[in-house]
Protein backbone atom coordinates (compact mmCIF):
# COMPACT_ATOMS: atom_id res chain seq x y z
CA UNK A 1 0.00 0.00 0.00
CA UNK A 2 1.53 3.35 -0.96
CA UNK A 3 2.37 5.35 2.17
CA UNK A 4 3.77 8.85 2.63
CA UNK A 5 7.26 8.08 1.23
CA UNK A 6 5.77 6.50 -1.87
CA UNK A 7 3.46 9.45 -2.46
CA UNK A 8 6.31 11.91 -1.91
CA UNK A 9 8.47 9.89 -4.32
CA UNK A 10 5.67 10.12 -6.87
CA UNK A 11 5.36 13.88 -6.38
CA UNK A 12 9.09 14.41 -6.86
CA UNK A 13 9.11 12.21 -9.94
CA UNK A 14 6.17 13.94 -11.59
CA UNK A 15 7.02 17.55 -10.75
CA UNK A 16 9.72 18.24 -13.39
CA UNK A 17 7.51 16.88 -16.18
CA UNK A 18 3.98 17.86 -15.13
CA UNK A 19 4.36 21.32 -13.61
CA UNK A 20 3.70 24.24 -15.99
CA UNK A 21 2.23 21.88 -18.58
CA UNK A 22 -1.22 22.31 -20.10
CA UNK A 23 -3.71 19.45 -19.83
CA UNK A 24 -4.67 18.94 -23.45
CA UNK A 25 -6.95 15.93 -23.12
CA UNK A 26 -8.52 13.91 -20.31
CA UNK A 27 -9.59 10.30 -20.79
CA UNK A 28 -11.45 8.49 -18.00
CA UNK A 29 -11.77 4.78 -18.73
CA UNK A 30 -13.08 3.74 -15.31
CA UNK A 31 -14.81 6.40 -13.19
CA UNK A 32 -15.74 4.07 -10.32
CA UNK A 33 -12.84 4.40 -7.93
CA UNK A 34 -13.09 4.81 -4.14
CA UNK A 35 -15.23 7.87 -4.87
CA UNK A 36 -16.67 8.40 -8.37
CA UNK A 37 -14.65 10.63 -10.68
CA UNK A 38 -16.73 13.70 -11.64
CA UNK A 39 -18.59 13.21 -14.93
CA UNK A 40 -17.52 16.64 -16.16
CA UNK A 41 -13.83 16.34 -15.27
CA UNK A 42 -12.73 16.91 -18.85
CA UNK A 43 -14.58 20.20 -19.17
CA UNK A 44 -13.26 21.31 -15.77
CA UNK A 45 -9.54 20.89 -16.45
CA UNK A 46 -8.79 20.58 -20.17
CA UNK A 47 -6.81 23.59 -21.35
CA UNK A 48 -5.64 24.47 -17.84
CA UNK A 49 -1.99 24.71 -16.76
CA UNK A 50 -0.69 22.59 -13.88
CA UNK A 51 0.93 24.46 -11.00
CA UNK A 52 3.37 23.25 -8.35
CA UNK A 53 2.44 19.79 -7.07
CA UNK A 54 2.25 19.35 -3.33
CA UNK A 55 1.44 16.60 -0.86
CA UNK A 56 -0.65 16.50 2.31
CA UNK A 57 -0.40 13.20 4.15
CA UNK A 58 -0.99 10.55 1.45
CA UNK A 59 -2.90 12.94 -0.83
CA UNK A 60 -1.19 14.38 -3.90
CA UNK A 61 -2.63 17.73 -4.95
CA UNK A 62 -2.33 19.13 -8.46
CA UNK A 63 -3.35 22.81 -8.73
CA UNK A 64 -4.81 24.26 -11.91
CA UNK A 65 -6.40 27.66 -12.55
CA UNK A 66 -9.90 26.79 -11.36
CA UNK A 67 -9.16 24.40 -8.49
CA UNK A 68 -7.17 21.32 -7.50
CA UNK A 69 -7.06 17.70 -8.56
CA UNK A 70 -6.74 15.48 -5.50
CA UNK A 71 -5.14 12.08 -6.10
CA UNK A 72 -5.03 9.20 -3.63
CA UNK A 73 -3.19 6.02 -4.59
CA UNK A 74 -5.30 3.76 -2.38
CA UNK A 75 -4.03 0.21 -1.89
CA UNK A 76 -2.43 -0.39 -5.28
CA UNK A 77 -2.43 2.80 -7.32
CA UNK A 78 0.40 4.48 -9.17
CA UNK A 79 0.87 7.53 -11.39
CA UNK A 80 3.27 7.14 -14.29
CA UNK A 81 4.50 9.33 -17.11
CA UNK A 82 4.67 7.48 -20.42
CA UNK A 83 4.61 8.13 -24.15
CA UNK A 84 0.99 8.28 -25.43
CA UNK A 85 1.90 5.40 -27.76
CA UNK A 86 2.69 3.12 -24.82
CA UNK A 87 0.17 0.25 -24.83
CA UNK A 88 -2.53 0.61 -22.22
CA UNK A 89 -2.53 -1.77 -19.29
CA UNK A 90 -5.72 -3.39 -18.06
CA UNK A 91 -6.10 -1.12 -15.02
CA UNK A 92 -5.04 2.22 -16.54
CA UNK A 93 -8.19 4.09 -15.48
CA UNK A 94 -7.32 7.75 -16.16
CA UNK A 95 -5.00 9.48 -18.63
CA UNK A 96 -4.03 13.15 -18.85
CA UNK A 97 -2.29 14.12 -22.10
CA UNK A 98 0.14 16.97 -21.38
CA UNK A 99 1.39 19.71 -23.68
CA UNK A 100 4.99 18.37 -23.53
CA UNK A 101 3.88 15.12 -25.16
CA UNK A 102 3.78 12.95 -22.05
CA UNK A 103 0.74 11.01 -20.89
CA UNK A 104 0.11 10.83 -17.15
CA UNK A 105 -1.65 7.55 -16.40
CA UNK A 106 -3.32 6.45 -13.19
CA UNK A 107 -3.14 2.68 -12.72
CA UNK A 108 -5.08 0.98 -9.91
CA UNK A 109 -5.95 -2.75 -10.00
CA UNK A 110 -7.99 -2.66 -6.78
CA UNK A 111 -9.66 0.70 -7.46
CA UNK A 112 -9.36 1.88 -3.84
CA UNK A 113 -7.69 5.11 -4.93
CA UNK A 114 -9.32 8.37 -5.91
CA UNK A 115 -9.28 11.34 -8.26
CA UNK A 116 -11.41 14.24 -7.04
CA UNK A 117 -11.97 17.85 -8.04
CA UNK A 118 -11.69 20.46 -5.29
CA UNK A 119 -12.60 24.13 -5.52
CA UNK A 120 -11.66 26.72 -2.93
CA UNK A 121 -9.09 26.01 -0.22
CA UNK A 122 -8.10 22.33 -0.54
CA UNK A 123 -6.95 22.29 3.10
CA UNK A 124 -10.58 22.88 4.13
CA UNK A 125 -11.74 19.67 2.42
CA UNK A 126 -13.18 17.21 4.93
CA UNK A 127 -10.62 14.57 3.99
CA UNK A 128 -7.74 16.88 4.84
CA UNK A 129 -8.96 19.30 7.51
CA UNK A 130 -8.88 16.78 10.37
CA UNK A 131 -5.38 15.46 9.68
CA UNK A 132 -2.55 15.73 12.19
CA UNK A 133 0.82 17.36 11.48
CA UNK A 134 3.28 16.22 8.85
CA UNK A 135 5.94 13.92 10.34
CA UNK A 136 8.88 15.66 8.64
CA UNK A 137 7.78 19.17 9.59
CA UNK A 138 8.62 21.27 12.60
CA UNK A 139 5.22 20.61 14.19
CA UNK A 140 6.09 17.01 15.04
CA UNK A 141 8.15 16.96 18.23
CA UNK A 142 8.59 14.63 21.15
CA UNK A 143 6.75 17.13 23.32
CA UNK A 144 3.79 17.12 20.91
CA UNK A 145 3.50 13.32 20.94
CA UNK A 146 3.91 13.26 24.70
CA UNK A 147 1.09 15.77 25.20
CA UNK A 148 -1.21 14.01 22.72
CA UNK A 149 -0.61 10.64 24.39
CA UNK A 150 -1.50 11.58 27.97
CA UNK A 151 -4.27 9.37 29.32
CA UNK A 152 -4.32 7.12 26.27
CA UNK A 153 -4.36 3.38 26.85
CA UNK A 154 -4.07 2.44 23.19
CA UNK A 155 -0.88 0.72 22.06
CA UNK A 156 1.82 3.18 21.06
CA UNK A 157 2.05 1.69 17.57
CA UNK A 158 -1.64 2.33 16.94
CA UNK A 159 -1.23 5.80 18.45
CA UNK A 160 1.45 6.91 15.99
CA UNK A 161 -0.50 5.38 13.09
CA UNK A 162 -3.53 7.54 13.90
CA UNK A 163 -3.76 10.20 11.17
CA UNK A 164 -5.41 12.59 13.60
CA UNK A 165 -2.21 12.45 15.70
CA UNK A 166 0.39 12.47 12.92
CA UNK A 167 0.03 11.63 9.23
CA UNK A 168 1.95 9.20 7.11
CA UNK A 169 3.31 6.77 9.70
CA UNK A 170 1.96 3.57 8.17
CA UNK A 171 2.49 0.03 9.35
CA UNK A 172 5.92 -0.45 7.81
CA UNK A 173 7.35 2.81 9.07
CA UNK A 174 5.78 2.59 12.53
CA UNK A 175 7.26 -0.90 12.95
CA UNK A 176 10.71 0.28 11.93
CA UNK A 177 10.65 3.50 13.97
CA UNK A 178 9.61 1.72 17.16
CA UNK A 179 12.50 -0.72 16.72
CA UNK A 180 15.01 2.10 16.25
CA UNK A 181 13.64 3.87 19.34
CA UNK A 182 13.69 0.63 21.36
CA UNK A 183 9.98 0.83 22.25
CA UNK A 184 7.71 -2.21 22.53
CA UNK A 185 4.79 -1.57 20.11
CA UNK A 186 2.33 -2.96 22.69
CA UNK A 187 3.11 -0.36 25.36
CA UNK A 188 0.31 2.02 26.26
CA UNK A 189 0.89 5.38 24.58
CA UNK A 190 0.11 7.22 27.81
CA UNK A 191 2.81 5.36 29.75
CA UNK A 192 5.77 6.45 27.63
CA UNK A 193 8.04 9.23 28.86
CA UNK A 194 8.88 12.50 27.15
CA UNK A 195 12.47 11.43 26.51
CA UNK A 196 11.32 8.24 24.80
CA UNK A 197 8.87 10.19 22.63
CA UNK A 198 11.73 12.45 21.63
CA UNK A 199 13.67 9.36 20.56
CA UNK A 200 10.62 8.02 18.72
CA UNK A 201 10.11 11.30 16.88
CA UNK A 202 13.70 11.18 15.66
CA UNK A 203 13.25 7.57 14.60
CA UNK A 204 10.05 8.33 12.66
CA UNK A 205 11.76 11.16 10.81
CA UNK A 206 14.87 9.07 10.15
CA UNK A 207 12.90 6.14 8.71
CA UNK A 208 10.67 8.29 6.51
CA UNK A 209 13.59 10.37 5.21
CA UNK A 210 15.53 7.20 4.35
CA UNK A 211 12.52 5.70 2.57
CA UNK A 212 11.98 8.84 0.50
CA UNK A 213 15.67 8.93 -0.39
CA UNK A 214 15.53 5.45 -1.94
CA UNK A 215 12.12 5.83 -3.56
CA UNK A 216 9.79 4.20 -1.04
CA UNK A 217 9.09 0.57 -0.21
CA UNK A 218 7.96 -1.79 -2.94
CA UNK A 219 6.43 -4.90 -1.35
CA UNK A 220 3.73 -5.73 -3.89
CA UNK A 221 2.19 -3.02 -6.00
CA UNK A 222 3.89 0.34 -5.66
CA UNK A 223 6.02 1.79 -8.43
CA UNK A 224 7.10 5.39 -8.85
CA UNK A 225 6.14 7.78 -11.60
CA UNK A 226 8.83 6.34 -13.88
CA UNK A 227 7.80 2.74 -13.20
CA UNK A 228 10.87 2.05 -11.03
CA UNK A 229 10.53 0.16 -7.78
CA UNK A 230 11.34 1.60 -4.37
CA UNK A 231 14.28 0.06 -2.54
CA UNK A 232 13.61 0.73 1.15
CA UNK A 233 12.46 -2.88 1.54
CA UNK A 234 16.12 -3.86 1.38
CA UNK A 235 16.79 -1.76 4.48
CA UNK A 236 13.98 -3.10 6.66
CA UNK A 237 15.24 -4.06 10.11
CA UNK A 238 12.19 -5.89 11.48
CA UNK A 239 9.12 -5.50 9.25
CA UNK A 240 8.40 -8.76 7.44
CA UNK A 241 11.21 -10.57 9.26
CA UNK A 242 9.28 -12.47 11.96
CA UNK A 243 11.10 -15.62 13.02
CA UNK A 244 14.48 -14.28 11.88
CA UNK A 245 17.30 -13.20 14.17
CA UNK A 246 17.43 -9.56 15.27
CA UNK A 247 20.36 -7.87 13.56
CA UNK A 248 21.30 -6.13 16.82
CA UNK A 249 21.10 -8.92 19.41
CA UNK A 250 20.27 -12.15 17.52
CA UNK A 251 17.05 -12.67 19.49
CA UNK A 252 14.28 -14.20 17.37
CA UNK A 253 11.92 -11.49 16.13
CA UNK A 254 8.35 -11.97 17.31
CA UNK A 255 5.16 -11.48 15.32
CA UNK A 256 2.00 -10.23 17.03
CA UNK A 257 -1.22 -8.53 15.94
CA UNK A 258 -2.16 -5.00 16.97
CA UNK A 259 -5.35 -3.47 15.68
CA UNK A 260 -5.75 -6.33 13.20
CA UNK A 261 -2.32 -5.60 11.71
CA UNK A 262 0.79 -7.74 11.90
CA UNK A 263 3.54 -6.22 14.00
CA UNK A 264 7.07 -7.53 14.33
CA UNK A 265 9.40 -6.54 17.16
CA UNK A 266 12.43 -7.69 19.10
CA UNK A 267 11.54 -8.84 22.66
CA UNK A 268 15.09 -7.98 23.81
CA UNK A 269 15.74 -4.61 22.12
CA UNK A 270 12.25 -3.17 22.53
CA UNK A 271 10.72 -2.62 25.96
Amino acid sequence: MPELPEVETTRRGLAPYAEQQVIERVTVRQPKLRWPIPDNLSSLIEGQCIGALFRRAKYLLMPVAEGHLLWHLGMSGSLRLVSPETPLRKHDHVELLLSNGYALRYHDPRRFGALLWLQGDPMADKRIASLGPEPLGAELTGAYLYQQSRGRKTAVKNFIMDNAVVVGVGNIYATEALFIAGIDPRRAAGRISLSRYEALTGAIQQVLAQAIEVGGTTLRDFVGSDGAAGYFAQQLRVYGRAGEACRECQTTLKNIRLGQRASVFCPHCQH
